[in-house]
Order: C-alpha cells, then sequence, then structure tokens
C-alpha cells in the first residue's frame, strides 16, 4: 500500500474513533524518515489510547505491522510508526502546547474525504 492511501486509511480508523482534527501533512521532500503526518487529538487519556489502538489494530487487519509504537504509558502523546507514514495521536492540551502543524508550516494538508 503506497504511502497517501496509507495515510488516508489511518485517517479514516482515527475517524472511526472520533478523533479530533485530523490532519494529513505531505513530508516528501522536507524530512528523510517519512513521506506523511498524521496527526489528531483525543479527549483524554483514555480516548488516546482507544484512538491508536484502533489504528494499530486497523493495520495489522490488512496485513501491516507498525515499525514502531511509543508513548502508550503515558498516553498524552503516542507515535505509531509505519515508516512512510508517522501517526501522531495527542492528548488536545498536549497538541496544543506542541503545535506540530506550525513547526511543519510548508508541508501541504491532504484533503480528507
Amino acid at each position: 500500500m503506497e504511502g497517501r492511501e496509507k495515510a488516508l486509511l489511518i485517517a479514516g480508523l482515527a475517524a472511526d474513533k472520533k478523533a479530533a482534527d485530523v490532519v494529513i501533512l505531505k513530508m516528501e521532500g522536507l524530512t528523510t524518515f517519512t513521506d506523511y503526518f498524521v496527526i489528531c487529538s483525543g479527549q483524554s487519556a483514555t480516548h488516546v489510547k482507544t484512538i491508536s489502538d484502533h489504528i494499530t489494530e486497523g493495520l495489522k487487519a490488512r496485513g501491516l505491522k507498525p515499525m514502531g509504537v511509543e508513548g502508550t504509558a503515558g498516553r498524552q502523546w503516542v507515535l505509531i510508526d509505519c515508516g512512510d507514514v508517522v501517526v501522531h495521536v495527542f492528548e488536545a492540551e498536549t497538541r496544543a502546547f506542541y503545535e506540530l502543524e506550525k513547526l511543519w508550516l510548508d508541508a501541504p494538508r491532504l484533503t480528507l474525504p
């Protein structure tokens, strides 16, 4: 599955669990470590866990295993590394603090279906 298709799939999986403010940033040419960021928010640590678990389970059900998952202990920011797509599931307050989208203002945004 190509990166764009995978990013859209992940955004859809996040939306399935009512993730807020789902954004896909096209990182090709801006970084050397990934092609897309998917960024979304949960309303609580439990919601962040629910969203991130649903994403990893949805990927595995399609034969796509994430390379790594970090942040599950604190649940304020869970990072799921899928190689060409890196997923950031934030608790809303943590997302507002780090403002990843502002760090990557040059990154084009994909329109969600």
